[in-house]
């Protein structure tokens, strides 16, 4: 089963075209990144747009050189053309394809950033005894538009995504205080409550993943997202740009313990 899989192992199965779905619950233990990459005409950009929104854009591994492909500090076996799930390729801010492998598109200009994840907290809220519900029904995390801006950056601007958790208000507190550990993959809730205070227009119906239950007595918890990133490449609309799939994560061999401020 894909849940008892090393990092090592489930990028193998990744690459070989074994496993093509979301990573959400998978590789516990373990870091899990969003992934943007760019050409070298707009990565300082880019770099200077991460670190005026820190909270949605953490990044975690930067591409040393243009058209490097391994990230040493991810994994010694790590190749960013195979080993993420599912890429989104964008032409002039316009999503064109969705392929499992980029080998055929990759360029020497090219500069891979790693950005954190908010599945990378979700062992911490497990190991504590909150429910994760998109782990337990199984589904890709939920994640909406919302109408808070981001600080812009030369051509990069755009608003925050924020994907959602619903717990009762009780565990709502405890969530916060246990994502406030974890700064480098978005840290603390950004919203919880009422979704159209953040310009969620149906919260049944997210932009990206798929719905989860909200039970009676609960309240949906709203974390800064990595997507956000794919909004601001919609915004300023590079003539070329790899993403990820939303969901469909880089798994690292970086433990999670190594991000949470004790």
């Amino acid at each position: 089963m894909a849940t008892q899989y090393t990092p090592a192992q489930l990028r193998h199965a990744i690459r070989t075209g074994e496993h093509t779905t979301n990573t959400s619950g998978l590789c516990q233990g373990f870091v899990q990144c969003n992934v943007a990459i760019l050409p070298k005409a707009w990565a300082d950009e880019f770099l200077q747009f991460c670190q005026l929104n820190q909270k949605p854009c953490p990044v975690v591994a930067m591409a040393a050189q243009p058209g490097d492909t391994n990230l040493v500090e991810v994994a010694p076996d790590f190749d960013i053309r195979t080993d993420v799930p599912k890429y989104r390729i964008w032409k002039d801010g316009t999503l064109v394809d969705e392929v499992t492998d980029i080998s055929s598109v990759w360029r020497d200009d090219l500069v891979t950033f790693l950005l954190g994840c908010s599945f990378s907290f979700e062992e911490a809220l497990i190991a504590d005894g909150l429910e994760v519900r998109n782990i337990t029904e199984g589904k890709n995390v939920p994640m909406y538009d919302t109408n808070i801006a981001c600080r812009a950056a030369g051509r990069f601007h755009g608003n925050t995504v924020v994907s959602m958790r619903p717990f009762k208000p009780a565990d709502a507190i405890r969530m916060i205080q246990i994502c406030s550990r974890f700064p480098s993959v978005h840290g603390a809730p950004i919203h919880f409550g009422d979704p159209a205070a953040i310009g969620i227009k149906d919260i049944n119906h997210p932009e990206y993943g798929d719905a989860v239950t909200i039970n009676a007595g609960e309240v949906p918890v709203f974390t800064a997202c990595g997507v956000t990133p794919q909004a601001a490449i919609m915004a300023a609309k590079p003539e070329f740009c790899i993403t990820h799939s939303p969901g469909h994560m880089v798994v690292t061999d970086i433990p999670n313990s190594k991000l949470a401020i004790l």
